[in-house]
C-alpha cells in the first residue's frame, strides 16, 4: 500500500489537534502548518513534511505510538516523529543526541525551534514564560549545533 499522500497527512493532524490551543491560546494546528511550511522552506523532502505535520502528535496524545507503527507511512517519518517526541524524564542532552542520530531529525527540529521562537508568538505570552521559554529553546538550539534564530 503506498504511503499516505501529504495532504491526508496534514488533514489528519488537524483533525488529531483540533481541540488542542497553543501557549498563546491559538489553534494549534497553525503551528504545525508553521513547522511544515518551514521545513519545506528548508528543503525537506515529503517524509520530513509529513514528519512535521506529526512531530507533536505522539507527544501531545493525539495518537499513540503503536498508531504510528501500524500507519501507512514511509519509515523515515516515522523514525523522525518518534525522534523529535520528548520522553518524561528525559534530559535534554539525550533528546538532542536522539535528534542528532536519526536521519532528518534535525530540520523538523529546527522549524519546530524557529517557529517556537518566533517573537510575534512570544510576545502574546506573559513574560516569566516568555524568558523560560526563550532560555529553553536557546539551550536546545545549542545542543543541537543551531546557530540563533536571526531576529
Amino acid at each position: 500500500m503506498p504511503p499516505m499522500p501529504l495532504d491526508a497527512v496534514e488533514a489528519f493532524a488537524r483533525q488529531a489537534h483540533a481541540a488542542q490551543k497553543d501557549k498563546a491560546g491559538r489553534p494549534y494546528a497553525e503551528h504545525l502548518a508553521a513547522v511544515a511550511e518551514g521545513v519545506r522552506k528548508r528543503g525537506g523532502g515529503d517524509e520530513q513534511i509529513a514528519a512535521a505535520w506529526l512531530h507533536d502528535a505522539v507527544e501531545d496524545g493525539a495518537v499513540t505510538e503503536e498508531w504510528l507503527a501500524r500507519a501507512d507511512l514511509p519509515q523515515r517519518t516515522k523514525d523522525i516523529v518518534l525522534a523529535v517526541t520528548k520522553r518524561a524524564g528525559e534530559a535534554p542532552e539525550a533528546y538532542a543526541a536522539r535528534i542528532l542520530a536519526t536521519p532528518g531529525a534535525l530540520l523538523v527540529k529546527e522549524a519546530d525551534l524557529a517557529h517556537n521562537s518566533d517573537p510575534r508568538r512570544a510576545v502574546a505570552l506573559d513574560p516569566a514564560t516568555r524568558e523560560r521559554l526563550r532560555l529553553k529553546y536557546a539551550r536546545m538550539r545549542a545542543l543541537l549545533g543551531l546557530d540563533a534564530p536571526a531576529g
